[in-house]
């Protein structure tokens, strides 16, 4: 019998959009959009809770000026082929829109072993088929296939983004062409703005999913889940079925409001799938949701199904240990 495993929310107070990568070198590095939005910084510890504690390095600071100057967003840390690699958006801002919903994708790479240490170089813009709004870029490998996976904004396509997948030629380059996976559909997906965005991927008992966030980051913000037989042609839309309900969402009774934008982990021990989210404490929001600071990361233990499905569960209350 595996140890029992628990963890207290939040880990990181004011981080959004966390992720949380455990590399062979047994830390769990750990990155996420800051509350000013003007930077990015990573850090690591050899547990979830410690990270809390961990002290951060800046790798990156945005521009006063030009098109990585406004709104950098739910960074990435990936290890691919010996390299780190931090995939992020970032807008530019102008007289009218002040940087919001104009953002690209864009990718930094560090060849030192620790990424807390060398130096992090720009490897530039993901180009895609449009030159629209797209974020949260993630990738993964599979079948010997590294592929990207990303929210944007089909400008021939009412609402403000669908998740896209293609394969990729290097850690910065996608090839081929680009398909659409899931568009908001439900209304579940479609309150406040339309959003499919924040996939995350994780791979078990013969299945591909792909985790991610929809409708407006208040209190509606909430997660669905896309599920592809790892033996289907990933690149076929037709491979992708979506869960017609959210898969976490809102727990007024435990206090926690809008829980999303998750990434996927391992426990301590190995034994357990762990994911990160983030969520507030409370309801009522002043102004724009996005520059309310307290969306906080947790972390949850993902259990499964009887048919190797992930059960998300709820989001616990604030102070209390998360028991498998």
């Amino acid at each position: 019998m595996s140890k029992l495993i628990e963890y207290v929310n939040p880990i990181v107070e004011q981080r959004a959009d966390p992720w949380v990568y455990k590399h062979t070198d047994g830390y769990y590095y750990f990155t996420a959009s800051v509350p000013k939005y003007d930077l990015i910084e990573v850090r690591r510890s050899k547990t979830i809770e410690g990270l809390n504690d961990a002290t951060p390095v800046v790798a990156w600071r945005k521009y006063e000026t030009g098109p990585m100057s406004a709104n950098i967003w739910a960074p990435e840390i990936h290890f691919i082929k010996g390299k780190w690699y931090i995939y992020y958006a970032a807008a530019r801002t102008t007289e009218t829109n002040n940087g919001l919903f104009d953002h690209r994708m864009f990718v930094l790479e560090n060849a030192s072993e620790n990424p807390l240490e060398g130096e992090w170089v720009e490897k530039g813009q993901i180009k895609t088929k449009w030159e629209s709004f797209a974020l949260d870029a993630t990738q993964f490998e599979h079948n010997g296939v590294h592929y990207l996976v990303w929210p944007q904004k089909d400008p021939d396509i009412e609402g403000n983004s669908n998740i896209y997948i293609a394969e990729m030629e290097n850690p910065w380059t996608i090839k081929g062409e680009q398909v659409m996976i899931t568009t908001p559909e439900y209304d579940w997906e479609r309150i406040g703005f339309l959003v499919n965005e924040g996939p995350a991927v994780l791979k078990k008992n013969g299945k591909v999913f792909i985790s991610f966030s929809a409708s407006a980051t208040d209190h509606h913000y909430c997660m669905g889940l896309l599920i592809a037989d790892e033996n289907s042609d990933l690149l076929d839309p037709k491979s992708w079925e979506k869960h017609p309900e959210p898969v976490f969402t809102t727990n007024e009774e435990n206090g926690q409001y809008g829980p999303g934008h998750n990434s996927f982990t391992v426990s301590e021990d190995g034994e357990h799938d762990v994911f990160i989210y983030h969520a507030r404490n409370y309801k009522e929001i002043e102004g724009d949701p996005l520059y309310d600071p307290n969306r906080h990361t947790r972390a949850q233990i993902l259990t499964w199904d009887d048919h190797g499905y992930p059960v998300f569960g709820v989001p616990v209350a604030d102070g209390k240990p998360v028991k498998n």
